[in-house]
């Protein structure tokens, strides 16, 4: 059989690997011709992946038996055209749009009460509400709107913490939106609570919690994780949140996928802030969620897609954290994975540290900022005592 990639970034080398191991030949595209998953590919074609003809003219003559699920951004929807135009299976390019495009997204589960705020589009010069009604980006933010602040304005497609604007009285409202005037942008009302992130997949219309996950983030507005927990089936907010991905699920109409997204737990319960139909990055798929639940979910889905069974259910859960380097200063010392071993009782189930002695760290920011330097799994006790063995970890890097 043959599979195709379509973002052949690094995050994609884990599942081209898999597949390759069950004997699939794997052809990957990408538009960056030093794209890390480009050489771990079987061939490969330096293809724009915006240009969905080309894609689809290019995957035409390989004639790919289905694409594989990898990492990606906006260009989700060139993989739900490719799958549309070859009739391959996975998600269509209708699919791929709500879990795109944040304001088609927020419409669809408004309209069915999933999803309880108040959000608008900003689209050119004009404000629009999920029924279609505009108002001229100059009048928005003279009480025009049905928002409650604080509030967040933030790009429609992607972003990774980047260019998010953080709201709190109607005359920053003003300031952003003029500053953001002809760019596509939502702007919607920032809903507390804690956040969280889901690792799951969509087989034959029904939703699989593979892995809830309880984020440490930075604060707002960047709001970037910098490590992860791992929550347990037992927890309560696991089956709401499994309830609550099913009926999204079924009301974006998703099927034969794999899945992230992020959510937060509110006194209301979970709600959505954004959902994709691919598998989550950031070492949390190939790395994170197997040491946690024995599932791997792109070699499951590729199972799947051979006609063997794939299992998308674990049969147990362990208690864990992945940390990410989110240190900041001069980096006066860098220890080995022997070194925290010894620092700490927890045991350390992986460890991949990039850092050098001298190296100067920013605050982090976004993704991009923190992700580079690399990451420690710990498993062992609770939330609070892993996180307490992760400042111990910390501490050994002496930053000055």
């Amino acid at each position: 059989m043959k599979a195709a990639v379509i973002g052949a970034g690094g995050e994609s080398i884990h599942t081209i690997k898999k597949a390759q191991e069950y004997g699939i030949e794997v052809i990957a595209l990408d538009g960056n011709p030093k794209a890390a998953g480009l050489g771990a590919a079987d061939s490969f074609q330096v293809v724009d992946i915006s240009d969905e003809k080309a894609v689809i003219k290019a995957l035409g003559k390989e004639k790919a038996d289905f694409v594989l699920t990898v990492p990606i951004g906006r260009f989700l929807t060139t993989v739900g055209a490719v799958n549309d135009a070859l009739h391959l299976p996975g998600i269509s390019r209708e699919m791929a749009v709500l879990c795109t495009d944040k304001f088609e997204f927020h419409k669809k589960l408004y309209r069915e009460g999933l999803r309880k705020c108040h959000c608008y589009g900003v689209k050119g010069d004009k404000v629009v509400d999920w029924s279609g009604s505009t108002i001229p980006i100059e009048k928005a933010g003279s009480g025009n709107l049905s928002l409650s602040f604080p509030a967040i304005l933030k790009p429609e497609y992607g972003s990774g913490s980047r260019g998010i604007y953080m709201l709190s009285d109607e005359r920053q409202l003003k300031e952003a939106l003029l500053t953001v005037s002809g760019e596509a942008y939502v702007l919607e009302e920032c809903v507390g609570g804690e956040e969280y992130g889901v690792d799951g997949a969509v087989i034959e219309g029904n939703f699989y919690l593979i892995l809830l996950r309880r984020k440490k983030i930075t604060p707002p507005p960047a709001r970037q994780a910098v490590g992860y927990f791992s929550v347990l089936p037992e927890d309560s907010f696991y089956g709401q949140v499994r309830d609550y991905m099913n009926a999204i699920v079924r009301c974006l109409g998703l099927d034969e996928c794999l899945l992230h997204a992020d959510i937060m737990k509110t006194n209301q319960g979970p709600f959505a802030i954004e959902l994709s139909a691919r598998p989550s990055g950031h070492y949390l798929h190939n790395l994170f969620t197997p040491l946690c639940t024995g599932i791997d979910p792109a070699e499951e889905y590729i199972r799947r897609r051979i006609g063997l069974s794939g299992n998308f259910i674990p049969q147990g859960t362990h208690s864990m954290l992945i940390h990410y380097f989110d240190m900041q200063g001069k980096v006066n010392q860098v220890p080995d994975k022997k070194q925290a071993e010894q620092a700490v009782d927890a045991r350390i189930e992986a460890w991949e540290c990039h850092l050098e002695y001298g190296q100067q760290l920013n605050a982090v920011s976004d993704g991009h900022s923190v992700m580079g330097r690399g990451y420690f799994v710990l498993s062992g006790g609770d939330g609070e005592w892993l996180d307490r063995q992760a400042g111990k970890v910390k501490k050994l890097f002496r930053m000055c």
